[in-house]
């Protein structure tokens, strides 16, 4: 497997494919960049992205909960972020997910 520094980026390079409004999971990118298994890598490098200029908010579980809020500077920040995109969110879930979700293996192809 890649380095973590290398599979960091390729993830925050997919992110940034994500169209405002959307979102998609950790697993669904860790799927597209071909590491089975690989949600809680993903979720690693998330949590390193705030401030990165790489759209984390809108990477979620893959119910659609927010586990990832605590690393955006405090609880509040991703939730405000998604809203302020369109996006509703309830009890730390995004509502309407899976019309909402971003899956990169069909919009970007293998």
């Amino acid at each position: 497997m890649k380095g973590n520094s290398d599979f960091f980026k390729e993830a925050y390079e997919v992110v940034r494919l994500i169209p405002s409004g959307r979102v998609t999971s950790y697993g669904a990118i860790a799927q597209y960049l071909g590491i089975t298994g690989g949600a809680r890598m993903v979720g690693w490098a998330m949590n390193q992205a705030y401030g990165k200029d790489v759209p984390a908010h809108r990477v979620v579980n893959r119910n659609g909960l927010l586990t990832g809020r605590h690393h955006f500077g405090h609880p509040s920040t991703m939730q405000q972020l998604l809203e302020a995109e369109g996006i509703e969110v309830e009890n730390n879930a995004v509502k309407n997910f899976v019309a909402l979700f971003w899956d990169p293996v069909k919009e970007l192809g293998l």
